[in-house]
Order: C-alpha cells, then structure tokens, then sequence
C-alpha cells in the first residue's frame, strides 16, 4: 500500500519544530473525545456516500471502498483540546480517488462531513484535495477502534482533529460554507493549528 507523499510536503519546516503553539505531546496516549455515543454497526454493513454539488453522486459499500487503490498517511494529528500524536500511521483511500469518481461540479468549493450519529464538521473543498484527506479504515496495521471513529472515519491532518469526522459516512459538496456542529458551537470554521484556529475569532 502506497504512503501519500501529497501532505508530507506540506509539513512544517524543521526549524519550527512538531508541536503547534499551545500543543502538547501525549506520548503514547490517544485520549478519546466524543460529541456523542459511540455507535456500534458492522463494517461489512457500513456505505459511504458523496453528494451534493458533483455530477455523478455515488454511495460505496465496504467492499467497494477497499477496492481502491490504498493510500496510507503516516504523519502527526493535533487535537483542539491540546494534545498532539506524532507518526501516526492511517490506511485507507484517498479523497482525492472517491472525488475523481464522483466529479465536483465549478461551483463546489465547500464540503460538509456527515456522522452516522447525525455529527458534522465543515471545510473548504480545498482542504480535502490534492493529497491532503482520506477516509481511513485502519491506524498503526490495525482496524480503527469504535472509540476513534470506526470502522471508517475522515482524516484530514493538517486541521484540528475535530475537523476528522468519527464515523463517517457522507460527504456533501456545497457551493456555500455551512457551519457544522462545533462550528455552530463556537470552534473557528477552519481549524488550522499551526494558526491556533481554535475559537470563532481567532485569526
């Protein structure tokens, strides 16, 4: 399985360091923070669905999702509450492979991520493209516990985790931004932690 190469040239430059500001390293812990109950459905069961503005709207079955050429991003993830993991490893597929399927129309330029449980979290299209997100199945050559999203959550690492949907299954293109749940709560629109993007207001 190929490792992306798309996201790793946007790493911070060595000098800055791998802590954003405000972020600390937790080591080998991986804390676990929900908005909501931890749903329990099966994997074989589970489709993933892109809609809105694209040409063609596609839903994919489990198979059909591990039928693409996999992509794996092994890198650091940063939470908004403060904690950051480095060499993270994540399999899964590219959405940049699921978008080519399922074309963007000219007016696309927003994405917003659907939970199961009826979470959502906001983006610009921008930010899931060009080798930057993936929705992953698998972390460090394992399945991707129920706690951290699985069987199948968004990852997009250069944002604030918040901004990596847990159990994923919908993307919805959109001409316009439309605030998801934490964003309607008070978290910044964006996210980026290298900015500490955390709160409406922030630059």
């Amino acid at each position: 399985m190929p490792v992306t190469r798309g996201f790793h040239r946007r790493r911070p430059e060595p000098e800055r360091g791998r802590l954003p500001p405000g972020q600390y390293d937790t080591g080998s812990s991986w804390p676990v923070l929900s908005a909501e109950a931890t749903p329990h459905r099966s994997a074989e069961d589970w489709t993933f669905r892109i809609d809105g503005l694209v040409e063609s709207p596609h839903t994919w079955t489990w198979q059909e999702l591990h039928a693409f050429p996999g992509s794996t991003y092994f890198g650091d993830i940063h939470c908004v509450t403060t904690w950051s993991k480095f060499d993270m490893t994540f399999s899964g597929v590219s959405v940049d492979d699921l978008l080519e399927v399922a074309r963007p129309t000219s007016e696309a330029a927003f994405v917003l991520a659907h939970s199961v449980t009826g979470y959502t979290t906001n983006l610009p299209l921008a930010d899931v493209t060009d080798g930057k997100a993936w929705v992953v199945w698998s972390v460090d050559g394992k399945p991707l516990p129920e706690q951290h999203g699985g069987p199948l959550r968004l990852l997009v690492p250069h944002l604030y985790f918040w901004k990596s949907a847990k159990w994923v299954s919908r993307l919805e293109l959109m001409t316009e931004d439309r605030p998801g749940f934490w964003e309607q709560n008070g978290y910044h629109d964006r996210g980026d932690p290298w900015r500490e993007q955390r709160y409406q207001g922030d630059d």
